[in-house]
């Protein structure tokens, strides 16, 4: 059987780590829990996830060379059921190697490689309700907040060529994250309206440099002081190619300043 072309890439907002288990952040959830039937029904050889919860100083990927990957809880205080979650997806050694030669091949001068790391919360959360059977291989590539967003692009830019390959290339973060300014309320603070508009019609208008520029935004600090959980867009938006169309999949709020929009890049036939 030929293996079947991937022709989009994907940005998620991953939401907290309770989202399987809690009733709450209910759109995003049934987003989620709907990807691999209506966003994206075909099933990929393998899926490269890029978590804003893996940072180091190179790219880095994790190889998991026998049996499945283990769940870290990379977090503290929440309510012990989520403690016993797993997620026990193989890991995708070979799609790791292939990971680091792109990179190499395109000016990358060090990437590193991890062994037996498992997946984070920004890994397992959202693939637990994406492909509860946990039976598509992953792999993770870390992110380095030290480095621009401009950095970040072109990684996916060099992993591009993965799509002709079948593997399911997902960043995962949040399209707004300061933890410091969220409330128990349902109305959506302004300044993180202002931040959401404004990258929806930047990536829909196809203006990638100015959200690789993100920091001449409106309230960019105030919408990420850091930007762990930005990054992984602006890898699958270089992975979508320079001439690939950005499509809003989804959008809902938490907490009163949590944006969970989420994006897919398609190159138009």
């Amino acid at each position: 059987m030929a293996m079947k072309k991937i022709e989009d890439t994907f940005y998620i907002s991953h939401g907290p780590p309770t989202l399987s288990i809690e009733e709450t952040c209910i759109p995003l959830k049934h987003f989620l829990q709907s990807f691999s039937q209506k966003v994206y029904p075909h099933r990929p050889s393998s899926i490269l996830l890029i978590s804003a919860h893996w940072e180091t100083e190179h790219p880095t990927v994790n190889i998991v060379s026998s049996g499945p990957s283990d769940t870290i809880y990379d977090f503290q205080g929440f309510p012990e059921p989520i403690y016993q979650l797993k997620y026990p997806v193989p890991g995708a050694p070979k799609l790791a190697k292939r990971v680091k030669e792109l990179l190499s091949s395109s000016g990358f001068k060090r990437v590193d490689e991890e062994k037996n790391r498992g997946l984070d919360h920004g890994a397992w959360a959202p693939l637990m309700l994406m492909y509860p059977e946990a039976d598509i291989p992953v792999c993770q590539l870390s992110i380095q907040t030290k480095k621009d967003a401009t950095h970040h692009y072109n990684m996916g830019k060099a992993l591009a060529p993965l799509k002709s390959e079948g593997v399911l290339v997902v960043g995962s973060g949040g399209t707004t994250h300061n933890l410091e300014m969220f409330r128990e309320t349902t109305l959506v603070q302004p300044w993180a309206q202002e931040f959401d508009a404004w990258l929806k019609d930047a990536l829909m208008d196809g203006r990638y440099e100015d959200v690789n520029k993100h920091k001449k935004a409106p309230h960019a600090t105030l919408a990420h002081p850091s930007p762990a959980h930005f990054y992984p867009l602006h890898v699958a938006m270089g992975a979508g190619g320079a001439n690939s169309k950005a499509q809003l999949i989804h959008r809902s709020w938490g907490w009163s300043c949590f944006s969970y929009s989420s994006y897919k890049f398609t190159v138009p036939s």
